[in-house]
């Protein structure tokens, strides 16, 4: 049985007595129980974790480092996933597996078609909680650095940031498939992966990613949901690239 592991945002050195912060203590204690003397991993996102014991003194709780263990669970390459904004919360769920899967990096994107629009204090509100998510999930799944997810702009604007390597538009009527275009890039380590919101790409959207050197691929003979179609592309990827 693996330990509990916990993300602390704060600097970790082996042989420290590191104070663990309330909500932190709160959920080790009150939910999963956990006892003095208990065994614990703590990691900051960093890359890396140390192991520790779990001492309490009442309500309050603090971990012994013990020395650091470099360990890693990241992909060879990188994988963004760009990902049309969906309806509801299937965001979170999107933002949890990408994490799961290796992703290095959720970028969502207002499409023409999404319907979920965010601004101001809503927005700020749900990053924060995109990013709790990535946070848990790394918990979970045993990764020691955080996936990012950033903050939500317009195809034009993700296009028009600096980006190396491949990017592929996931696209139900185009020419060549996944492994196809991904054969044609043996020595691959940086792969973005574009995915529309629930009523896809519109025409002016495709044609700008055209022009910008984006190739449009196919993924099966289905359509796939929004919420599948990332995760999909992901999982497909990086069996094809032999990066486990």
């Amino acid at each position: 049985m693996s330990l509990p592991r916990f993300f602390c945002d704060t600097p970790l050195s082996s042989g420290a007595r590191l104070p663990l912060p309330t909500a932190l203590a709160h959920h080790a204690l009150r939910v999963l129980r956990l006892r003095a003397g208990a065994a614990i991993v703590l990691f900051n996102g960093g890359g890396g974790e140390y192991p520790a014991t779990l001492e309490v003194e009442g309500k309050d709780a603090w971990a012994r480092l013990g020395p650091f263990d470099p360990r890693d669970a990241e992909l060879p390459g990188r994988i963004t996933l760009v990902q049309g904004l969906p309806s509801g919360d299937k965001m979170d769920w999107v933002v949890e597996k990408a994490v799961e899967l290796g992703a290095c990096r959720v970028s969502p994107i207002a499409a023409q078609r999404s319907v979920l629009q965010l601004g101001g204090a809503r927005l700020e509100k749900r990053l924060a909680h995109w990013s709790r998510i990535a946070q848990s999930a790394s918990e979970q799944c045993g990764r020691n650095r955080l996936m990012a997810v950033d903050a939500p702009t317009d195809l034009r604007g993700w296009l028009d940031q600096p980006a190396g390597g491949l990017r592929l538009l996931c696209h139900p009527e185009a020419g060549p498939g996944l492994a196809e275009a991904l054969a044609a890039q043996p020595d691959l380590r940086d792969l973005s992966l574009l995915v529309g919101p629930e009523g896809g790409w519109s025409d002016a959207e495709l044609a700008l990613a055209t022009e910008r050197g984006v190739q449009a691929v196919r993924y099966g003979p289905r359509v796939l949901r929004t919420e599948t179609a990332g995760l999909a592309l992901i999982a497909a990827a990086t069996a094809l690239l032999g990066w486990q």
